[in-house]
């Protein structure tokens, strides 16, 4: 199996952020390669990994496995300095926690140039998750979530209150930004998240360069499958595979896909398309080909 992945972040240790990332990335790409992932795009920069230089500098190392790509604050970077990051070596761009809506006019300069550069945009969609699902568990019953509680109140506590909003970043937003920037490939990430799958399959219908990724754990995935947004509401050509997870969590999540994938009995190309193809395609590794007369 040849898997694409379009949604891994730079692994950084949260309680000690300042250690040094090189040997998480090191051990990252060697359990990337043995549970079949070909290609990952790697967000950096921002609060996710180190910063862009030094993300650089380790990437570049591993060429043939991972897609730099720059986690970008649209308040701050513009099209000049997206061209910079393209010069730099990022081929992507990822976008969350914006103080805006993401179809904003003063961001436009940064997707104006992604257009032309052919940087794909991964978009976060809806709410930021945070340390603990509530959907799964609860301190009161699970000692594993007392502690990620803990920790995360912990973390809460030294960087603060924070300016997020799931409105910012809803799906419905990106079908502004596909039409005013037609040739942008634009991926919304965890099939529009909760709350927004209606918003994210209208968008995928009509706007050719819009893809959604399955990332997100297993309730997006049991929503996925049993609200047939994969290859019914939102087509197969139009889903992207993402992780977004721990990296001793990756090898779980392509097994529960693959199970899911038997669910929906999807034949060898839906599941090349949705394991690989498309991915690549985003990214021009593949080239697409439309059907003949």
């Amino acid at each position: 199996m040849k898997i694409f992945d379009i949604h891994v972040h730079f692994p950084r240790n949260w309680e000690n952020p300042d250690e040094d990332p090189e040997p998480m990335v090191e051990r990252l790409a060697e359990i990337a390669t043995t549970v079949g992932i070909w290609k990952a795009c790697m967000l950096t920069g921002g609060r996710f990994g180190p910063g862009y230089e030094r993300g650089m500098e380790i990437l570049k190392r591993y060429p043939d496995l991972f897609i730099p790509v720059a986690v970008i604050d649209p308040e701050e970077i513009d099209g000049d300095a997206v061209q910079r990051l393209f010069d730099m070596g990022y081929r992507g761009l990822k976008l969350i926690g914006v103080a805006r809506d993401y179809d904003c006019p003063d961001y436009f300069s940064a997707y104006g140039k992604a257009e032309d550069l052919n940087m794909p945009i991964l978009y976060h969609m809806g709410v930021i998750g945070g340390g603990l699902d509530y959907s799964r568990t609860h301190p009161r019953r699970d000692p594993k979530a007392a502690e990620a509680y803990r920790r995360m109140m912990a973390m809460t506590a030294r960087i603060g209150p924070r300016n997020m909003s799931a409105g910012r970043m809803s799906p419905i937003h990106l079908d502004t930004i596909a039409n005013r920037f037609p040739n942008l490939k634009i991926i919304g990430a965890h099939l529009g998240n909760e709350g927004n799958y209606e918003y994210a399959a209208s968008v995928a219908r009509w706007r050719h360069h819009v893809w959604f990724d399955m990332s997100g754990g297993e309730t997006i995935e049991q929503d996925a499958l049993e609200r047939g947004l994969i290859g019914n509401k939102i087509g197969v050509e139009k889903l992207v595979f993402g992780s977004d997870c721990g990296m001793d969590e990756i090898k779980e999540h392509i097994d529960r896909f693959e199970v899911i994938f038997e669910q929906l009995a999807l034949t060898e190309d839906e599941r090349e398309r949705l394991w690989w193809r498309n991915g690549a395609e985003i990214y021009g590794l593949e080239q697409p080909a439309f059907a003949q007369e």
